[in-house]
């Protein structure tokens, strides 16, 4: 031991005591540090960590799940994945070997109104149709708000169309007794020779400017509804030779000749019953005052049918009383069209689709060719 310590220099003795110190200071600074981190509290998660168990966890109703519904036909879903569909059927018209023309969204259908079978169609895509007719030799007559075309109806295929009009949106068609055909637009009066396809002559200066709707008198003489009056034209020389004005209503938007010879006119808030003769109004019917009138046909019964925006009524025509009131079961209550007496069935086109009635029916049944309603 005295060895030893007589060999130690005297200097190292402090520098290992130091050692021993900083030894244990360090430790127990380690020591330190680890329960002043134990004690410390937790720092925050970053945001993207902050999550709510429960959204982790789904969650399903109670209740059990709705009944399956069956799926549309394919094409029906076509033309909704396409967008809004159009379904309203702006004219019909009855042709010489019995079937029915229908203008719709579709274009051009014809069908057996005896069983309602589609047998042709005629596509007039994106064109808003405003009247059919047809001529003496069956060719069907189409105006669009795109313009006329000429149909053969054998073949379904357009022969003719656009022919000079003072304009291309056509709202009314008419027939004379010559075979020739009158096409109302709303700028104006155009003759068209069937036969030929080409325009003879031209009426511009229509009083009343827009030509929405036509009729023939007894006399074969033509009616046109303009915006503000009733305008009698000379076929023959295709001139102005009546007007009558100042009509409580206005607007005449739909046109008819009863079996008496009488004019019956349609306005957006009357139904007049007018002398062609002296221009005389011999009535305002009473329960459709107040109502848009926008469709007038006399059936085989003697009976005339009027079609509102507000539905469809019956009427006698000696009376102006309502025969039927507010037919339903129709698919809109907006009636565009009527064909009476086709395949023994009223056919009535609406807003909304076709539908058709047949004598003591308590209602009208759509046509599911051409309305939503498909199963």
């Amino acid at each position: 031991m005295l060895l030893f310590r007589n060999q130690t220099n005297p200097l190292f003795i402090p520098v290992l005591l130091g050692c021993v110190v900083l030894s244990t200071l360090g430790f127990q600074g380690i020591r330190n540090q680890v329960l002043a981190q134990k004690n410390q509290p937790s720092k925050k998660p970053d945001k993207i960590l902050q999550v709510n168990p429960s959204e982790l966890t789904p969650t399903y109703p109670a209740k059990a799940p709705p009944q399956k519904v069956n799926p549309l036909p394919d094409e029906r879903q076509r033309q909704e994945n396409v967008g809004e569909v159009n379904y309203r059927i702006g004219a019909l018209q009855a042709d010489y070997t019995g079937n029915l023309w229908v203008g719709s969204w579709r274009g051009l259908t014809r069908i057996d109104p005896n069983t309602g079978k589609i047998l042709a169609r005629v596509r007039l895509p994106n064109l808003t149709i405003g009247d059919i007719t047809q001529d003496k030799v069956g060719r069907l007559w189409v105006g669009t708000y795109g313009g006329l075309k000429r149909i053969d109806p054998r073949s379904s295929e357009i022969t003719a169309q656009n022919l000079f009009l003072p304009s291309k949106r056509v709202l009314s068609l008419l027939i004379d007794k010559r075979g020739y055909l009158w096409v109302g637009t709303d700028n104006g009066l155009a003759l068209i020779s069937p036969d030929q396809g080409l325009l003879m002559t031209t009426l511009q200066k229509l009083p009343g400017v827009s030509a929405n709707a036509l009729t023939l008198d007894a006399e074969g003489q033509l009616w046109v509804g303009t915006l503000d009056r009733l305008v009698r034209v000379d076929t023959a020389k295709a001139f102005v030779i009546k007007q009558i004005d100042r009509l409580p209503g206005g607007t005449v938007q739909a046109l008819a000749t009863s079996p008496e010879g009488l004019i019956w006119a349609g306005m957006p808030n009357n139904l007049l019953v007018i002398n062609p003769q002296t221009g005389a109004i011999l009535r305002s019917v009473t329960p459709l005052r107040g109502r848009n009138v926008k469709s007038i046909k006399f059936a085989k019964d003697g009976s005339v049918w009027v079609g509102t925006s507000n539905g469809l009524l019956r009427l006698n025509p000696h009376t102006g009383a309502v025969l039927d009131q507010k037919v339903p079961g129709l698919p809109s209550s907006r009636v565009l069209a009527i064909a009476p007496d086709v395949g023994n069935k009223l056919w009535i086109g609406t807003t909304e689709g076709l539908a058709w009635l047949m004598p003591n029916m308590k209602q009208a049944r759509p046509h599911f060719g051409f309305t939503r309603a498909v199963k």
